[in-house]
C-alpha cells in the first residue's frame, strides 16, 4: 500500500486529497478545499495578483502541514489554468516550492483533460456509448468525448468561470444582454467542440465536481435527498433547466439563500450555468450526470497502473 498526497491548485480552489493506493483501487482518507481565487483581479491580464500570491502561499503551507501530520511523503501537486498561463506562475510555483517544500507540476489543458477523464471514469459507469464530460474550472473549461474504454476527442479551452465572470457580467442579477454577448462568445470560441458533437453524437453529459458538484446539491436539498460524497451524485436535465431560470433573475444575495448554495461557487455559478445552457441548447443530450470525481481523483488512477 501506499499513501498519497495530491493537490489542485485551481483557478478558483485549491483542492487537497490524500489517499492510500492498493491496487486494484484506492480508498481516499482525507479532502480539504480552499477557495483561494488565484484568477482573481489578474486572470484575464495574465498575472497573478500579490494577494493571490499570499493566498496560495498560505493555503499551501496549511496544506503542508496538514500532510506532514499524516505521516505522507509522496505529494503531487499541480498547477492548472491560471498558474500556466500567468506571466509570473512559474514564479509562484518557485515561491511555494522555497516555502513549504513542495514541488507542483504545471500541467498543459490536454494533460487536465486526460486526468479529469479517468477521474470521472472511476466514478461513472460510462458503457460503451460516447458521453461528453466537462470539467468547468475557473481558468479553463476541459472537455472530452469518450467511452469507457477511449477517449475520441478531448480539448481545453480558456473560457473558465472566473474568466467569464470578470469579462462579461457587469450586472447582479445578470442582464438579458449579458447572456446574450456570452452566447455569442460561446459561438466562436466552442467551434470545434460543435464539430465534434455532430461526429460522435453522444446522449449523455457528465459533469465533473465544481459547478456541478453544487447543482447537484441544490437539486438533492429540493427533493429531500441525502447530500452524501459518493462518486457519482444524483441530477437530472430537467433539475438543470429549473435551476438556471432561477440562478438568472437572483442576485449574490438570493443566490446566498438557495439552500445548497456555498460561498465559493456563488459568484461564478451564473456564467458557468450559462456555459451549460449553451451546449444543451444546441446538442441534444437525454440525461446530465455528476461526477463528484475530477482531476486529483484522475491523479490517483495513474498510480493504479503502476
Amino acid at each position: 500500500m501506499k499513501r498519497v498526497a495530491i493537490i489542485d491548485m485551481g483557478t478558483n480552489t485549491f483542492h487537497l486529497l490524500m489517499a492510500d493506493v492498493a491496487p486494484p483501487g484506492f480508498s481516499i482518507t482525507y479532502r480539504e478545499k480552499v477557495p483561494v481565487k488565484i484568477g482573481v483581479g489578474g486572470i484575464n491580464q495574465g498575472i497573478i495578483t500579490p494577494e493571490a500570491i499570499e493566498r496560495a502561499v498560505t493555503t499551501m503551507r496549511s496544506f503542508k502541514n496538514t500532510i506532514t501530520d499524516a505521516g505522507i511523503t509522496s505529494v503531487h501537486a499541480f498547477g492548472t489554468s491560471a498558474l500556466r498561463n500567468a506571466q509570473n506562475g512559474k514564479a509562484v510555483i518557485s515561491r511555494i516550492e522555497a516555502e513549504t517544500g513542495i514541488h507542483a507540476k504545471l500541467i498543459s489543458g490536454q494533460q487536465e483533460a486526460e486526468f479529469i477523464y479517468q477521474g470521472t471514469r472511476a466514478a461513472i459507469q460510462f458503457g460503451k456509448d460516447p458521453c461528453l464530460i466537462m470539467d468547468i474550472g475557473g481558468g479553463s473549461v476541459e472537455v472530452i468525448i469518450g467511452n469507457h474504454d477511449k477517449i475520441f476527442w478531448s480539448d481545453s479551452f480558456e473560457i473558465g468561470g472566473q474568466r467569464l465572470l470578470e469579462r462579461f457580467q457587469k450586472h447582479d442579477p445578470i442582464t438579458s444582454e449579458e447572456v446574450d454577448t456570452l452566447f455569442k462568445y460561446f459561438e466562436v470560441e466552442l467551434k470545434p467542440l460543435m464539430e465534434v458533437l455532430k461526429q460522435h453524437h453522444p446522449k449523455t453529459l457528465i459533469g465533473s465536481s465544481g459547478t456541478f458538484d453544487t447543482l447537484s446539491d441544490i437539486y438533492c436539498f429540493r427533493h429531500d435527498i441525502p447530500v452524501q460524497e459518493t462518486p457519482e451524485t444524483p441530477f437530472s436535465r430537467k433539475a438543470f433547466d429549473e435551476i438556471y431560470e432561477e440562478l438568472l433573475i437572483k442576485d449574490r444575495t438570493a443566490r446566498m439563500q438557495i439552500p445548497g448554495m456555498i460561498e465559493m461557487r456563488v459568484d461564478m455559478i451564473v456564467v458557468a450555468c450559462c456555459l451549460i445552457r449553451y451546449i444543451l441548447e444546441r446538442h441534444p443530450f437525454n440525461e446530465v450526470r455528476v461526477s463528484s470525481y475530477s482531476l486529483k481523483e484522475g491523479v490517483l488512477t495513474s498510480f493504479l497502473s503502476h
